[in-house]
């Protein structure tokens, strides 16, 4: 199967701008492409995923990837999918994050010299002359269409900044930098970005005329692949020292029945055929299922190591009812009041719950589980000796705990 068919067969694929010419180039291997991340934090997450393994699967068949920080535009902020403007990062935290970014994705891209680059949007976008920049860039767009893109018009019932107006004239502006400096013909991005892409792909194709060949593509639902890294306590990060190997087994491990051949099939490198396969799998063969998909998923981002440890783990606590390498919060005296602390506070601090209050639902609800017994009172209390040693685990629902330790 060509890379193409592969990428469709996959679900990665919703929309192009000229399909014959995209299949020639990535299965030929002569696509230099960029995907753009927003240097919003210091870690990448899972819903940075699908883009890490499309570059990665890109590579492997000879095209060339171009990571762009966003290290200008997001001293503006992306209004698209979003309904509140976003606070506008500093360069040093921008700089910062950009390392980070560049160690988690050396795990899935050669960045060896000619294999692929990470640029900053920053290096062209942060020396701009205004006036210059509106009258070079600025007549080939057009504020009625502009209005028309979706997203801006989830913005503008509740306001749409100037600054956020630009931010589409600005990521345009990367991939004509991009297309200009380093040969890249070829974009990729989530469906909430194809307003933005188009306006790219339009501006090169006006600067520099209408045989400049650069190519659109965007993911299969990708903005929802961002709410993959969405949790009751935060998101899912790539960072070890965020989100352990084991709890990213875990996370991989309880997708819904419905959405883990997906998974597979956009996130894995298992063949194709081996995946269909599964598609048949019911009861017991899907929970299978769900185990090789966070095996493969934490091999890739940790290390086959770290994989089979946690799935170790994963399979003796819940056969066995305990196992000492799984996800621990270490409680201090301070933690305590006279000398105990209650279950809803214990909930929140190991990050079961986000607040007391839903902790309390979880306590009602029958949902709540300490050291192996179901706690039916939310004024339940705990001394400090009973978390000592090797403490107690604490479990919310069937599939979220932590074991909680008295320092």
């Amino acid at each position: 199967m060509k890379l193409f068919d592969e990428l469709v067969a996959r679900g990665l694929i919703a929309q192009t701008t000229n399909e014959e010419e995209i299949r020639e180039l990535i299965d030929n291997g002569k696509a230099t492409f960029y995907i753009g991340f927003d240097p919003t934090a210091d870690s990448l997450h899972v819903g940075h995923f699908m883009a890490l393994c499309l570059m990665r699967r890109l590579q492997m068949a000879g095209n060339k990837p171009i990571a762009l920080i966003g290290g200008g535009t997001a001293m503006v902020g992306d209004p698209s999918g979003k309904t509140d403007m976003r606070q506008m990062a500093t360069s040093e935290i921008i700089a910062h994050n950009g390392d980070c970014f560049k160690r988690q994705m050396s795990k899935f891209i050669d960045f060896s010299e000619g294999k692929a680059l990470m640029v900053n949007n920053a290096e062209w976008l942060m020396a701009l002359n205004y006036v210059e920049f509106l009258r070079d860039v600025g007549p080939h767009f057009s504020v009625n269409n502009m209005l028309r893109a979706e997203c801006y018009k989830q913005r503008m019932e509740k306001g749409l900044t100037f600054i956020e107006f630009n931010y589409m004239i600005m990521q345009s502006y990367d991939f004509y930098q991009l297309f200009v400096k380093y040969g890249c013909n070829m974009q990729f991005g989530g469906d909430d970005q194809w307003s933005n892409m188009l306006g790219g792909t339009e501006l090169i194709r006006r600067k520099l005329g209408k045989d400049a060949h650069a190519m659109t593509i965007t993911l299969l639902l990708n903005s929802e692949g961002n709410k993959m890294g969405k949790t009751v306590s935060g998101a899912v990060w790539l960072d070890p020292n965020k989100t352990s190997p084991f709890e990213f087994y875990q996370y991989w491990r309880n997708v819904s029945d419905g959405d883990v051949i997906k998974c597979l099939k956009m996130l894995t490198f298992l063949p194709i055929d081996e995946i269909r396969l599964m598609e048949k799998w019911e009861g017991a063969e899907l929970n299978r299922a769900k185990e090789i998909l966070a095996f493969e998923l934490t091999s890739l981002v940790h290390s086959q190591e770290e994989a089979e440890k946690a799935q170790e783990t994963a399979r003796a606590l819940f056969s066995a009812g305990g196992a000492e390498d799984m996800p621990t919060v270490e409680l201090t005296p301070e933690d305590l009041t006279n000398g105990v602390i209650d279950i809803l506070a214990i909930l929140q601090k190991s990050g079961l719950c986000p607040s007391k209050s839903e902790a309390r639902r979880a306590v009602e609800q029958g949902g709540v589980e300490a050291g192996g017994v179901k706690v039916t009172a939310f004024t339940k209390s705990f001394p400090a000796a009973e978390l000592s040693g090797s403490g107690i685990v604490v479990k919310r629902g069937k599939k979220n705990f932590k074991r909680v330790i008295l320092k």
